[in-house]
């Protein structure tokens, strides 16, 4: 079993910058990929950014040059810091993460958290 939980939202005005973390827990072999998602009011939920177990990261093209995400395989953690915030980057923010619960099936299970409102302000 395993447990997203994100922190950082909040209400930011335009130009500015927030920071959001996602720690997960519970029963973790590895993590694989770990990413951000977002879905505003009246759309579909978008990927936003990714990140591997490696360190390679991909991301939309509306929050490129802005947008960074990060993670502390330590911790458990992946974090996505935003700047340059724009009114359309206002959604709820979704961390996700591929787990594999390890041996003996080895099954990899992707995991979302509750997602945190990130709003910006004009």
């Amino acid at each position: 079993q395993v447990q997203l939980v994100e922190s950082g939202g909040g209400l930011v005005q335009a130009g500015g910058s927030l920071r959001l973390s996602c720690a997960a827990s519970g029963s973790i072999f590895s993590i694989n990929t770990m990413g951000w998602y977002r879905q505003a009011p009246g759309k579909q939920r978008e990927l936003v950014a990714t990140i591997t177990a490696g360190g390679n990261t991909n991301y939309a093209d509306s929050v490129k040059g802005r947008f960074t995400i990060s993670r502390d395989n330590a911790k458990n953690t992946v974090y996505l810091q935003m700047n340059s915030l724009k009114p359309e980057d206002t959604a709820v923010y979704y961390c996700n993460a591929v787990v594999s619960p390890g041996p003996p099936k080895w099954v990899p299970n992707v995991y979302w958290g509750q997602g945190t409102q990130v709003t910006v302000s004009s």
